[in-house]
């Protein structure tokens, strides 16, 4: 039994040196990520019945988006290019308005030049949230999109920006911007 137990602890040694001691040149602690925002006036969406007036009574759903999980790792050895994943969250209030117990929320995420004046890359989305029976909160994680940002000489990836927000109408807009941030 002894001799198990030594046999045992020997391979257990043994096995705890197999892990990799030098560091990857292309591991995620090492990448920078850029700046990543939520998009102020597209942060909030709230979705009214077709037709009616848009009060508490006419309200289908109000989401917000919650947060995000970032991570960047360089795309190449050379480091000229990283790429961002980024994982959305949302929260919803189903409204007295609303059929079933499902909301699809819209979003993007966008990736701007260091000057910000172009969006480089631009992904959409669509996450469903399903409303439990008797509950009028939800909550959920969009689909992890990835993102490609080109690093030139002398650039770095904090001079670009990423920007996350639903998709909304003008009118979804306009309504943002008349409440304000919440």
């Amino acid at each position: 039994m002894l001799r198990g137990v030594v046999l045992g602890l020997a391979m257990a040694g043994l096995l705890a040196g197999c892990g990799n001691s030098s560091r990857n040149p292309l591991d995620a602690s090492s990448a920078p990520c850029p700046r990543i925002a939520i998009l102020a006036d597209g942060a909030d969406l709230t979705r009214f019945r077709d037709g009616r007036s848009r009060d508490l009574t006419a309200m289908v759903a109000d989401a917000r988006i919650s947060g995000f999980q970032a991570r960047c790792d360089y795309a190449s050895r050379d480091r000229r290019a990283l790429d961002v994943r980024v994982t959305p969250s949302f929260e919803a209030e189903r409204g007295p308005a609303a059929e079933g117990r499902v909301v699809d929320l819209p979003w993007f995420v966008a990736l701007s030049d260091a000057n910000d004046t172009t969006v480089l890359e631009r992904i959409a989305g669509t996450t469903r949230l399903t409303f439990a029976p008797n509950t009028t909160h939800a909550t959920g994680t969009g689909r992890t999109v990835q993102l490609t940002l080109p690093l030139a000489e002398g650039q770095r990836a904090q001079d670009y920006i990423v920007r996350l927000s639903f998709q909304l109408t003008r009118e979804e807009v306009a309504l943002n911007r008349q409440r304000g941030p919440r």
